[in-house]
């Protein structure tokens, strides 16, 4: 076996990741194989040395790849030599001391209040199961933070109306329970009223489905956020993930503490909930303005 084919295995049934991030990272390495043996007449991985990996990195910029990009492929090599590592295939990693490229800040700009309340108040829905359904999809978003996948695979063992909660299974298959409003219990009773009464359900264990009974995929679901906030907003973009920004931007703009963000959007660490705050600080640099006697 291939140490291509064992980092495989190992990023699939110890590290658990998705069918789709394996399949990045393997094509990132099989990318850098070709460009080995293009122009150094090897394919060996485990013998290359930093200022390989350097004239690749200068290569792909040389071609037009944006810095985030070669970035993301470094980042596979590097997930590569600390496997090489673990199972002693190596000695040190030839990435020890790279630093990685700067890339511009993406800030996302969530939707506002009002126009998250114009989406759920004001617009007309379809009557019946999808009308039910599309509206309660938006206001989970909202008012749980829940990734797109997590609502796709939403399994409906999961949804506890007794409880108030329902339960996710998020990044590399970590589960946590999420409260839901009363307001959302509501809904939900509401839309498995109307999902009972589909003429064919196929996956039956799903919580969300299309009305021909089957899950729902991502273009789905990104569609569908877009429909409905195109409406209201002129944003350039409008999807899922800034949907769950929302959630967290308008939770600490309401005064929730950052660990409670953190806890409820699944994230491993407080750094990965910090990109959240440049909305929360703007909204807190308002309030010091308009309340300090200085500011007058």
């Amino acid at each position: 076996m291939s140490n291509i084919q064992a980092f495989q295995d190992y990023l699939q049934h110890e590290k658990k990741y998705s069918v789709h991030t394996v399949h990045a990272y393997v094509n990132d390495l099989l990318f850098f194989q070709e460009f080995l043996k293009m122009n150094f007449d090897s394919d060996s991985l485990e013998s290359v040395n930093y200022s390989l990996i350097r004239s690749w990195i200068v290569s792909m910029i040389d071609g037009g790849i944006s810095n985030s990009s070669v970035n993301r492929k470094i980042s596979s090599l590097k997930a590569f030599y600390k496997f090489l590592l673990k199972t002693k295939q190596i000695e040190s990693s030839p990435l020890l001391k790279h630093k990685s490229l700067k890339t511009p800040k993406k800030i996302q700009i969530p939707f506002s209040e009002k126009e998250v309340d114009n989406v759920l108040n004001f617009i007309k829905y379809p009557e019946g199961f999808e009308g039910t359904r599309d509206k309660l999809i938006i206001d989970l978003f909202y008012t749980t933070g829940i990734r797109r996948t997590e609502l796709i695979h939403l399994k409906l063992g999961n949804v506890s109306l007794s409880n108030g909660t329902i339960k996710v299974l998020g990044k590399r298959n970590k589960e946590r329970i999420i409260p839901i409003l009363p307001i959302i219990s509501k809904q939900i009773r509401l839309y498995l009223s109307e999902r009972s009464q589909l003429e064919v359900i196929k996956d039956n264990d799903c919580f969300f489905l299309l009305i021909k009974g089957v899950k729902m995929n991502d273009s789905f679901v990104y569609r569908l956020i877009n429909y409905y906030f195109s409406n209201v907003s002129e944003k350039v973009k409008k999807s899922p993930h800034i949907l769950r920004h929302t959630f967290a931007t308008h939770m600490l703009n309401n005064g929730a503490d950052l660990n409670s963000v953190k806890e409820l959007l699944g994230h491993s660490s407080l750094a990965s909930t910090q990109v959240y705050t440049h909305s929360s600080l703007s909204e807190l640099k308002k309030v010091y303005g308009e309340a300090h006697p200085r500011s007058k």
